[in-house]
């Protein structure tokens, strides 16, 4: 019986925490669809053979140019329901690492890294708000200026993150879910980064190819934003505080006896 009550009791921990995982997927979801909406929208007037926007000065239009026009309201709610829950899923996955939920940081540098991914999350997300607000048609500098803070702040967050991971998982080397997602992170931030960069020379010099990494850089964010899935759905049935510095060491050893009698 008591076996039968806490089998019950772990599955309805299980189901009661589960919603959290589903805020990033909702945040790319959302993200993805309001993108596709404007490409669409402008693909089907006519794409290169439309009457440009009066924002637009190459053939392709940017994503600010489209969001610019009668679609603003569908980007300013876009940008901010992305923002919100991009920097929810961290401020999430930095409290169920500290309420053992997850595997939980050895050293004091690993909670500063967490808690400035948060803060480049925020600051990215308030430069997104922004931008989509202060449209090009209306406010080009500013509109430009808080574009650089957005990717500066995602930019910034996704760095952060990877070092916290990459330290966290010299500590839980045996977990293989740490190194899963450092990796993927990393490798997706540094293609972000090095397309953002080349988008902000093409931008400069007024290159028709700065729209399309524009379009690129914007759809490849939603794999990034799908990575905090992969983080958070590690605390499915895990209960408050059952994840802390001893419980892993003692799996560290049970790990390390197996890999000794093999």
């Amino acid at each position: 019986m008591q076996a039968m009550s806490r089998a019950r009791e772990t599955e309805h921990h299980s189901k009661s925490h589960w919603w959290y995982v589903w805020i990033p997927v909702l945040s790319a979801i959302v993200w993805f669809g309001t993108i596709l909406a404007l490409l669409a929208t402008w693909l089907a007037e006519g794409g290169t053979h439309r009457q440009r926007y009066s924002s637009q000065d190459q053939p392709i239009a940017y994503i600010s140019d489209v969001g610019a026009d009668f679609l603003k309201p569908l980007f300013v709610v876009g940008c901010s329901i992305t923002a919100v829950t991009f920097s929810l899923s961290l401020v999430i996955e930095r409290y169920l690492r500290h309420s053992g939920r997850l595997v939980p940081t050895m050293r004091r540098r690993e909670t500063v890294f967490s808690v400035l991914s948060v803060l480049g999350s925020i600051l990215g997300g308030a430069g997104l708000i922004l931008l989509s607000v202060f449209d090009t048609k209306r406010h080009v500098n500013l509109h430009r200026g808080f574009l650089l803070l957005f990717m500066l702040g995602v930019a910034l967050s996704a760095l952060f993150t990877v070092i916290e991971y990459r330290w966290i998982s010299k500590d839980y080397h045996f977990i293989r879910q740490l190194r899963h997602a450092y990796f993927a992170k990393g490798l997706i931030a540094l293609v972000l980064v090095v397309l953002a960069v080349a988008f902000g020379v093409m931008l400069f010099k007024g290159l028709n190819a700065g729209a399309v990494l524009e379009w690129a850089i914007s759809f490849m964010f939603t794999f990034y934003l799908l990575t905090f899935y992969y983080d958070l759905r590690q605390a499915k049935g895990v209960q408050k505080g059952q994840l802390n510095a001893r419980t892993v060491q003692t799996e560290r050893r049970r790990v390390g006896v197996r890999q000794w009698r093999r």
